[in-house]
């Protein structure tokens, strides 16, 4: 039965023009095809890159974050107690007053002291800004690697420049060897990427970015294994463009560098509405929609193909609106925060406090809210959107 499933997965009138089967894909005539059981290797490669980071975080991004003036934050934790916790970790992290109200009569607490124990315990999972200015360097080092060896490994073929080549010959065209290594490290990146999902830091679009993450592996292994390599390589190109840009934003504005963070806010701006929302629909889409059927009748792994595309242009579209009215608050004045940051950010931090009166004073701020006196740099707390990947925001 097992072999049945696997031999109807894996027809070749699914996945390949007509007049074409598995076995012309074949090695032969000195043609070096991609094949599934290539992808494999991508499993101890990803937690090669887990190893790395870890590396990198810690004796890295760590000390650059230090000579940055950025330090991990000394907050006061909350003491144990049973009760509040497993309301804390099965019903809510913000009780309603009326919660508050039961569950100081149960813990035999005060409601000052209830609502102090919820802000501590809430500021114990709140990311630092260490944590994400670590996990902002190691996306941004993997990003800037990846763009210039993919540029380097498609500026002088000719189907970078016009599209119609990429179709020339289909599918029977050779695998090159930097064609195997952009595919497998990208690929292996995006598989470490959604193990770490859990642990990193989460946004509004946690979502989204778990959607990203399985989509572009989708597409990456379907296009290896069906050989869509060349335009996978020019749509992975085009949106490590606009990452770097943003992972570097994100760095300069957790070290308050705001001139420059402002800089690269609109640069990554510009690169990201210019490469996602024109480049990719317009240049790389049509490429995949239009050139095929003239080569060949359109078959379903075509349709899939394009359909997967189209998956990531509408989260391009979701993330470019989420760009934009941080462009509109960030001109006008009213930006303090990264419109994908959780509620949780925007809680008061209380990690100084130790008593009441401090907690009066952290509400009241001297007339002015704590939040509205924190812009923590040129962007607040900026992050903008991941493959916005941002996301990769490959494919």
């Amino acid at each position: 039965m097992f072999k049945t499933l696997y031999d109807c997965f894996w027809w070749d009138r699914i996945w390949l023009p007509v007049n074409l089967t598995w076995a012309d894909l074949e090695d032969k005539d000195g043609r070096v095809y991609a094949k599934a059981s290539h992808l494999y290797v991508t499993i101890p490669y990803m937690f090669v890159f887990l190893l790395v980071r870890y590396i990198f975080e810690r004796w890295i991004a760590t000390p650059l974050a230090a000579s940055a003036g950025i330090r991990q934050k000394v907050c006061l934790k909350a003491e144990a107690n049973p009760i509040l916790e497993l309301y804390y970790s099965t019903r809510s992290r913000n009780p309603l007053q009326a919660d508050v109200d039961g569950l100081s009569k149960k813990s035999s607490l005060s409601v000052r002291q209830v609502e102090r124990w919820f802000r501590r315990r809430r500021s114990e999972d709140r990311p630092g800004v260490l944590k994400k200015f670590r996990e902002a360097s190691w996306r941004f080092v993997f990003y800037l690697s990846a763009f210039v060896g993919g540029l380097a490994a498609l500026i002088d073929k000719e189907w970078f420049y016009d599209h119609r080549d990429v179709w020339t010959g289909f599918p029977k065209q050779s695998m090159l060897e930097s064609q195997y290594w952009y595919y497998v490290l990208e690929m292996s990146f995006y598989g470490s990427l959604l193990v770490s999902v859990t642990f990193d830091v989460k946004r509004k679009d946690f979502r989204e970015q778990i959607i990203h993450h399985l989509a572009t592996l989708v597409l990456l292994s379907f296009s290896w294994c069906v050989n869509y390599i060349r335009i996978g390589t020019l749509v992975m190109l085009v949106h490590d463009a606009s990452d770097i840009l943003l992972e570097s934003a994100k760095l300069f504005n957790y070290a308050k560098w705001e001139k420059t963070c402002q800089v690269l806010f609109v640069l990554f701006t510009l690169v990201f509405m210019v490469t996602r929302l024109v480049i990719f629909p317009f240049w790389l889409i049509y490429c995949t929609w239009v050139y095929p059927v003239q080569h060949y009748p359109a078959f379903f792994g075509y349709y899939f193909f394009n359909a997967m595309l189209l998956i990531l242009q509408c989260l391009h579209v979701f993330w470019a609106f989420l760009i934009l009215r941080m462009v509109r608050k960030f001109l006008f004045g009213n930006l303090t925060r990264d419109e994908r940051s959780d509620n949780e950010e925007e809680e008061e931090d209380d990690g100084g406090n130790t008593g009441d009166d401090d907690e009066d004073q952290h509400k009241r701020g001297n007339g002015v809210s704590v939040d509205e006196k924190d812009k923590n740099g040129c962007l607040g707390r900026l992050s903008m959107p991941e493959d916005v990947c941002l996301s990769k925001t490959v494919y």
